[in-house]
């Protein structure tokens, strides 16, 4: 017989790389999140992310799944970074895609607007 710990479906680390972000929302085992502005996202974001901009966040946190795993991205990296660090402090299963929208595009992941067509990093 075994002490082992039970395994949690949620990542032990606060940041992953594009290719892992990729990976879980692929599988359907993560929720993405987009906090870039309204102008940003319509320009381009990745399929099946949600979005909250940064400054509704506050007001819109009851909009946030607290059972799943949630990944956070921005442009490059850096207000994601700000909102998992607020996350981490309210207990919400989270993680920062490293480097944004900018590595997500980058390392070939899709970009697309509302409408399906290719999308664009602002």
């Amino acid at each position: 017989m075994t002490d082992a710990a039970p395994q949690t479906p949620f990542l032990p680390e606060d940041e992953i790389s594009v290719a892992r972000a990729r990976e879980l929302t692929d599988a359907g085992d993560a929720w993405l999140l987009d906090v870039r502005e309204p102008y940003e996202w319509e320009a381009g974001h990745a399929p099946g992310a949600h979005h909250i901009p940064l400054g509704e966040l506050g007001e819109r946190q009851h909009e946030l799944p607290e059972d799943q795993q949630l990944l956070i991205i921005c442009r490059s990296g850096a207000r994601s970074r700000r909102v998992t660090d607020a996350l981490i402090e309210a207990n919400y299963p989270v993680a920062n895609v490293a480097g944004g929208m900018s590595a997500w595009h980058a390392e070939g992941g899709p970009v697309l607007r509302d409408d399906g067509t290719p999308g664009a990093i602002v």
